[in-house]
């Protein structure tokens, strides 16, 4: 038996016990080895790399093969690595190291521990024999990689006068690719090759380069699918989601009226007479309800707060439905980002394909969340967009550049969108496009019974917050003489609302519990807000006399805060300007109320009146789904017209074609030819045109209405001509195109004629005391006034 002295077991000792540190050396260097190769070289082998798009140079190192054999060989080292440092483990975990065996060690344990120390310089030796290897290969890839980026960089800015903005966003690009990770997505590395490919591919500004690869072929869109009238709406309630009380209060309204709609389907779908329709892609963006707008609403759903935009919304997602189109909704902006096809990044940079939706309907905050996040895609798509504003966007705000210079520039308005494109709830701007929504309609035999059930001496008022009673206590103590009043504010159990004590407050009342009300009541009557609200019809259409206030002067955004900062001049002369105009006695009475007779007066006679529960055709649902097809099949803001010649430009062998119209037979007025032989493709059609000239200070709107007609300002271009003044026996000395939302219009006082230089300018709305302005006014449907007779 061989014994070692003391001083060689310390030895050994020391020596093994440091090989555990020196293990946890070596294995850290072996797994950072490892990754080093993983992030450095992985990609380097393969023909697509993670960070390619379809606008990069691909390339592929040379000698593919050997550098994957090389890295197989690498890791095979690496694995003998781990291999040996698992028997050092075991070897060390086998010694008999402890307290009492200090004494005995034998020599046959010594030796291979001696042995292990040339084994672990081997595998250092290993390591640095990697090492070398890998620099190589860093060295001939970077190689590789300069002398591809150098021909990269070969590329220089073309001159086309094609492309003029070409070398102005080069510039830009040099200096601010890295302001959005966008660019980075698309390809952009800081090369000019990589900014010219971006320009010319991405987006438009610089002519495609020649030596780029464009015959790729693009996928064809698949074949049109015939829309057909839908048969139920549980397919619609999954499509709203949940988590909002403002998405509850549509479902709930949509059930509601299921029936009403279903009905309505089957009529139209007779009416069209298995007419061809294809089912429209459409994406319903609800800005208002998103989060990043604040969604004030949903948390006032259940305290009182105005719901006429929600019951817009869920009207127009049940008719959109109904007529048989693919939907999507979404109510946040996350959503949104998902279906356009947003790329990474701050919202500088076009969608990453192209929209696949035929049509959009949002509003003004989906709007604005749509011009942030789609670059340069938003004026691309743009004339796919529908935005259903509520109290109606006037051409003289729309125009950004005339809005700026003329004072008319809002928070809301200069979006340049034809103003057709925007939808409004009331058909109070014939400039923008009536959307609507739909009351309750009752057949003959709940009409009967409603009548039977009146009580003459019940009021409900109009208002369910608090603060639109106040400073009314003169009105109610009038009508309190006469009549029991009912109201439905929003109140707490602990603070009921400061209403008069001889009020009926039933607090807030689910949709079917108010209708009740509404049918037992001979009179709603509303204190002047809120404005231009779904309720009136409702309680019109239950059988109820709406009695309002009349403004004197007309509320504006000259005059009045809520009007202030909205995108239209409209003076409102009443609270719901529709049930005065388009209704009216004996259904909807309009009053001084600070002629205390008057008002009186108008209460008395309103008890003795007798009125039918009436609801206009346009406010059905048949009525809706008629106006909204008639908007989908026809409206197409996507196609360019031409702007009419300006007088600097134009020349003898650019004059206008001769007039299409023809003076009226009792000379009045201007139609259309009945000689002019084919119609153009219009919609209207033509043959509902009618030209009148204006009286001083009067809107087009106006004076068409005088004629029994509806301004039509898609048919402006087919006046806005120097013959039409012959025609119309209008002298003219002279005669300019200018920038005016009121042209064309003449001056008599001074015999200039001005015509309109920007469509966009084209607007029913707007006077002057100085002109005359020529108006296009069409007929209309009986109860459809946004359609003429020939539209449907």
């Amino acid at each position: 038996m061989i014994t070692v002295n003391a001083d060689g077991k310390i030895m050994v000792r020391r020596c093994l016990v440091t090989l555990r540190p020196f293990r946890i050396f070596v294995l850290g260097i072996g797994f950072f080895t490892l990754c080093f190769l993983m992030t450095s070289l992985g990609g380097q082998f393969s023909a697509k790399r993670l960070g390619d798009s379809p606008f990069t140079i691909r390339t592929e190192v040379m000698g593919a093969l050997e550098s994957r054999g090389l890295l197989r060989r690498m890791s095979d080292m690496l694995e003998v690595l781990m291999k040996r440092m698992d028997i050092l483990a075991r070897l060390e975990n086998s010694t008999d190291f402890h307290k009492g065996d200090e004494a005995r060690f034998p020599l046959d344990r010594f030796q291979p521990a001696a042995g292990l120390m040339e084994r672990i310089q081997a595998i250092a030796q290993n390591v640095s024999d990697i090492a070398i290897k890998v620099d190589q290969i860093l060295r001939n890839s970077l190689l590789n990689g300069k002398v591809m980026e150098g021909r990269r960089d070969q590329c220089e800015v073309p001159r086309d006068p094609k492309y003029p903005d070409c070398a102005g966003k080069v510039e830009w690009m040099r200096a601010r690719w890295t302001s959005d990770p966008c660019y980075a997505f698309f390809g952009v590395d800081g090369t000019e090759c990589s900014f010219l490919i971006y320009l010319s591919e991405v987006e438009w500004f610089c002519p495609p380069l020649p030596w780029r690869n464009r015959t790729v072929a693009m996928p064809s869109p698949p074949p049109r699918v015939q829309a057909a009238f839908r048969r139920d709406l549980a397919r619609l309630l999954e499509l709203i989601g949940t988590g909002k009380e403002s998405l509850s209060f549509m479902k709930k309204r949509i059930r509601h009226l299921a029936q009403q709609w279903l009905r309505a389907a089957r009529r139209l779908e007779q009416k069209l007479a298995g007419r061809q329709r294809d089912q429209k892609h459409i994406l319903i963006h609800i800005g208002f309800l998103t989060e990043e707008s604040g969604d004030v609403f949903s948390p006032r759903v259940l305290k009182g707060g105005p719901l006429g935009e929600m019951v817009q919304w869920a009207d127009i997602l049940a008719a959109l439905f109904m007529l048989g189109h693919s939907l999507r909704v979404t109510v946040s902006l996350k959503e949104l980002q998902s279906h356009l096809g947003v790329p990474p990044g701050r919202g500088n940079c076009p969608l990453t394909s192209p929209l696949p939706f035929d049509l959009i309907y949002t509003d003004y905050h989906g709007l604005q969340q749509m011009k942030q996040h789609m670059g340069l895609s938003f004026k691309k798509y743009r004339c796919r967009v529908r935005v259903i504003d509520t109290f109606g966007t006037e051409p003289a705000y729309n125009h950004e550049e005339y809005a700026t210079l003329r004072g008319y520039r809002t928070n809301w308005g200069y979006w340049n969108l034809q103003p057709t494109q925007f939808m409004t709830m009331f058909p109070h701007t014939p400039d923008n496009s009536f959307m609507g929504f739909v009351s309750e309609e009752l057949n003959q035999t709940e009409k009967q019974l409603i009548k039977a059930n009146k009580v003459s001496s019940m009021a409900v008022v109009y208002g369910k917050e608090a603060s639109i009673w106040k400073g009314k206590e003169k009105f109610l103590a009038i009508l309190n003489k006469y009549m029991e009043i009912h109201g439905t504010v929003y109140y707490e159990t602990q603070r009921p609302p400061e209403v008069p004590a001889f009020v009926k407050n039933h607090g807030l009342l689910p949709q079917h519990e108010f209708q009740q009300l509404l049918r037992k009541a001979k009179l709603f009557i509303g204190f002047g807000f809120p404005y231009e609200g779904p309720a009136p019809l409702e309680a019109i259409a239950n059988g109820c006399v709406f009695l309002q206030a009349r403004f004197n002067p007309p509320h504006s955004s000259l005059n009045h805060e809520f009007f202030r900062g909205k995108p239209t001049s409209r003076e409102v002369s009443s609270q719901h300007p529709y049930a005065e105009e388009f209704i009216g006695k004996p259904h909807v009475w309009t009053v001084d109320y600070n002629n205390s007779e008057e008002f009186e007066a108008a209460i008395k006679t309103i008890m003795r009146t007798q009125v039918d529960p009436y609801l206009p055709y346009e406010y059905t649902c048949e009525g809706m789904l008629e106006r909204i097809h008639a908007y989908i099949q026809h409206q197409d803001f996507c196609t360019t017209s031409s702007l009419p010649p300006s007088p600097k430009t134009k020349t003898p062998a650019m004059q206008s074609p001769p007039s299409l119209l023809a003076l009226s037979p009792n000379s009045t007025h201007l139609v259309w030819s009945p000689s002019a032989g084919r119609a153009p493709q219009a919609w209207p059609p033509v043959a509902s045109l009618q030209v009148w000239v204006s009286e001083p200070q009067h809107t087009c709107t106006e004076t068409c209405r005088r004629h029994g007609l509806v301004c039509e300002p898609t048919f402006f271009r087919f006046l806005n001509k120097e013959e039409v003044f012959l025609q119309l026996s209008i002298a003219c000395d002279s005669t300019e195109y200018e920038m005016n939302h009121l042209y064309p219009a003449v001056a008599e006082n001074v015999h200039e004629c001005y015509l309109q230089k920007e469509p966009l300018l084209f607007s029913c709305a707007g006077s002057n005391a100085k002109y005359r302005r020529l108006c296009p006014c069409r007929d209309f449907r009986q109860g459809q006034v946004a359609l003429c007779r020939d539209c449907l």
